[in-house]
């Protein structure tokens, strides 16, 4: 990821914090100076105001060139913090006006390689504004709250949100709302933010569609609880469409055949063990993330069975290895819902006036050779 990053931890949210400053400045705590003083790393506004012998309040009027300031103690002021190679701290200044131009990206899972995409989309937006971004690991019910409360030090540090896949409750929009804290979802559609994502019903549907087009009839799929603990919408709204499609074909939905994989390689794996493992196992997979049907090929392999020979594996994301490995998937471009979203957020922050709409990116099936007919 381009940019400075500093990886912090928050005393009041369970969550890892990367500051990412996409500033030519970096990131500086205090003062930034070009060349540091005896015993410190930098002057500070402390270290200036001492050594000009006025306040400091009075040194930040001088340097800003604010009225109220006697031109020989704004003279002196300034010859003092070009001998001590003070520059004012961009941070500072920018919330002395009120705004940090900083944003926050809250994520599920760090981890992750649509996750990842998103952060990198977000982050070309903001480099390209002169916005920082902050991107915040926020796992479960406690840390969403405890990140969403008003108490926590986050909202000091940022003018605006974008959840990715952060399930919001009405309590939480309500809170945002109040405190006039700008947000963007992504997956999520809320009734008060803008949203970006794709029609993850849709998504179930052609995946779905494509396996049964092949003449598969047993279809096994990875994916997600519906009443995960993270209340994911996404896994739910796939799994609606691979039942309507099946429904369609006349096929009554199997629950044996309905596995979770966490949507990680691993539980991808152990998820195709359990489908295998089966008196009557699928003849046809579909995995709702390319990294657990990543997972689902190592599982085969492991036992001596192959792609599309003896299971026909698809999956969603177009990852940057599925072509490498032949997958069959669903392609969405993750790194423009990243800077979609950040191009919303953004645009509000400036004082231009947003809808409440839903932006759906385009989704393309891409056929390889992980799928075949029967």
């Amino acid at each position: 990821m381009p940019g400075n990053v500093a990886h912090l931890t928050s005393p009041h949210v369970n969550a890892y914090i990367a500051v990412v400053n996409t500033s030519e400045g970096g990131l500086g705590v205090g003062g930034l100076g070009t060349e540091p003083i005896p015993g410190r790393a930098r002057a500070t506004i402390e270290d200036v105001a001492a050594a000009a012998g006025v306040s400091v309040a009075t040194v930040s009027r001088a340097l800003r060139g604010l009225p109220g300031v006697a031109a020989p103690t704004r003279e002196r002021v300034a010859s003092v913090a070009e001998q001590m190679s003070y520059r004012a701290d961009p941070a500072a200044s920018r919330l002395a006006m009120g705004r940090s131009r900083s944003i926050a990206v809250a994520v599920p899972l760090l981890n992750g390689w649509y996750f990842s995409q998103i952060v990198a989309g977000a982050e070309a937006i903001c480099a390209l504004t002169g916005y920082d971004m902050i991107v915040v690991g926020l796992y479960g019910d406690a840390a969403r709250r405890s990140f969403i409360d008003a108490g926590d030090s986050i909202h000091r540090r940022v003018d605006g949100v974008i959840f990715v896949e952060i399930p919001l409750t009405e309590n939480d929009v309500s809170d945002l709302m109040a405190r006039g804290l700008r947000t963007v979802t992504i997956g999520q559609a809320t009734h008060r933010f803008p949203s970006v994502g794709i029609d993850d019903t849709y998504v179930g549907d052609l995946a779905t569609s494509h396996l049964l087009s092949l003449g598969h009839t047993r279809i096994g799929l990875i994916g997600d609880q519906p009443a995960n603990p993270d209340g994911r919408v996404v896994p739910a709204l796939r799994q609606t469409g691979y039942a309507q499609a099946l429904g369609r074909a006349g096929i009554a939905l199997d629950p044996k055949l309905q596995v979770s994989g966490s949507f990680t390689m691993v539980g991808g794996l152990a998820a195709m063990e359990t489908l295998l493992e089966l008196a009557d196992p699928p003849t046809a997979v579909f995995a709702m993330s390319d990294e657990m049907a990543f997972g689902a090929l190592v599982a085969m392999k492991q036992r001596g069975l192959s792609a599309p020979k003896d299971v026909s594996i698809l999956g969603v994301d177009d990852h940057d290895l599925s072509e490498l490995v032949g997958l069959t998937t669903v392609r969405q471009i993750a790194s423009d819902h990243g800077s979609r979203a950040a191009r919303l957020l953004i645009s509000q922050l400036e004082g231009n006036a947003s809808t409440v709409a839903r932006y759906d990116g385009v989704v393309e099936l891409i056929s390889r050779e992980s799928t075949a007919g029967t």
